[in-house]
């Protein structure tokens, strides 16, 4: 699956989430501690445009702020994402960083942003009673890439301290206790 595809399917997973969170629920508490529900939507459409116009000198447009409208926030962010993906002249770009170096664009948004989606995805779930189900696959396949970099994600300040979970936990607790999360 291309990064567009990617993200079209995690980001409407996570859009979905959104739109089913109740009025009332925007300031439940979220898992990532000291975080309510809507910082999980303020994490992703505040860090992502930062990266891009940094390292690869685009500026997606700008939405409502998410304390006004967290909704319509998410949405105009994740149709901006979804629209430099589905561009033909992205496959030509690449993003600049320091710590990364040179890597495609559509590499770079669907290896940092599109996975933090959908991690985050679980952290709305939970702080809104919703499905937190995750597609099993993806987190078999972030797992295994996430493990070799154990020390390395501990600290970038980026994960919490690993939570202990049985050994034969499903793939997605597993995941999640990877990430410092109480599944």
């Amino acid at each position: 699956m291309d990064a567009a595809q990617e993200h079209r399917r995690i980001a409407g997973t996570f859009t979905d989430r959104v739109r089913g969170v109740a009025a009332a629920d925007w300031d439940n508490p979220a898992p990532p501690e000291g975080w309510v529900a809507r910082d999980v939507v303020r994490h992703l459409v505040e860090w992502f445009p930062g990266f891009l116009k940094a390292g690869a000198g685009i500026e997606l447009p700008h939405g409502p702020s998410v304390d006004e409208d967290p909704v319509a926030a998410w949405t105009t962010h994740s149709d901006a994402v979804q629209a430099l993906l589905d561009d033909p002249a992205t496959a030509g770009r690449v993003l600049e960083n320091r710590h990364l170096g040179t890597v495609p664009l559509d590499e770079a948004v669907d290896r940092f942003y599109t996975a933090d989606v959908f991690l985050h995805t679980w952290d709305l779930a939970r702080a809104t009673g919703q499905d937190e189900r995750l597609d099993p696959e993806k987190c078999a396949v972030m797992l295994e890439g996430m493990l070799p970099m154990d020390e390395v994600l501990r600290h970038s300040g980026q994960y919490g301290p690993r939570v202990e979970v049985p050994e034969d936990a499903d793939v997605q607790t597993r995941l999640l206790g990877f990430i410092g999360r109480h599944p």
